[in-house]
């Protein structure tokens, strides 16, 4: 009987491999040597392509990174505000798809250079429309920020979509707060909704950019 063979390692299926097992065990559980029984290899065959975990991390980042730029498209001359309200939706769409998915890109350093070439016409959008370079740095990474915190705050209640964390119970909570009522009721608001949250979130960042730096 002949012996089933493996498919040929590489780095493209072991990240790959490593994503998907991520939604069914989570980061914590994203090991080496899980990954490897997942791919019927021994575990050391891995450090071939990774020389530890981190190593991976940053991989599975960059390819969460290049299938979200691959769904984004923005509308011909676009304005500053619609890069940024696109791109944080983009990126949060992208990373809801992984459970741990913010986790996984937060810290995480990007292998090559593919998201320079983003990075380059973003930064040359907010230039032309009148901010000075380090205030561009400013308004994008804000923007960045405040997306990746909501989105880790979010999957701290849902993992993935459909999912709830045990212990996020609206109604429980505010029976257990009923004596401070406006943060009992401030409950339905952080813990619900997370789509119109994110949304609001999004417009108050933009427009604090607006007004801070008077460029509309």
């Amino acid at each position: 009987m002949a012996t089933q063979k493996s498919p040929k390692l590489d780095k493209r299926l072991v990240t790959e491999t490593a994503l998907k097992l991520l939604n069914e065990v989570g980061l914590d559980g994203l090991t080496l040597r899980a990954i490897a029984k997942e791919l019927n290899v021994q575990a050391p065959a891995l450090y071939w392509h990774f020389k530890n975990k981190q190593a991976l991390l940053d991989e599975m980042a960059t390819e969460m990174y290049r299938r979200m730029v691959a769904g984004v498209h923005l509308p011909p001359g676009a304005t500053w505000q619609e890069r940024l309200l696109v791109g944080s939706r983009g990126l949060r769409t992208a990373l809801l798809g992984y459970r741990d998915g913010a986790k996984v890109f937060s810290g995480s350093r990007f292998t090559g250079t593919e998201h320079a070439v983003e990075m380059e016409v973003v930064l040359h959008a907010l230039v032309e429309a009148g901010f000075t370079l380090p205030q561009a740095v400013r308004a994008t990474t804000t923007a960045y920020m405040y997306t990746l915190g909501f989105i880790t705050e979010e999957q701290g209640v849902q993992p993935l979509p459909g999912e709830r964390r045990e212990g996020y119970d609206v109604e429980e909570r505010a029976a257990r707060m009923r004596e401070f009522p406006l943060a009992a009721a401030a409950g339905e608001e952080i813990f619900e909704g997370f789509e119109e949250g994110f949304e609001e979130g999004l417009r108050l960042v933009v427009a604090g950019i607006e007004a801070r730096y008077g460029i509309s």
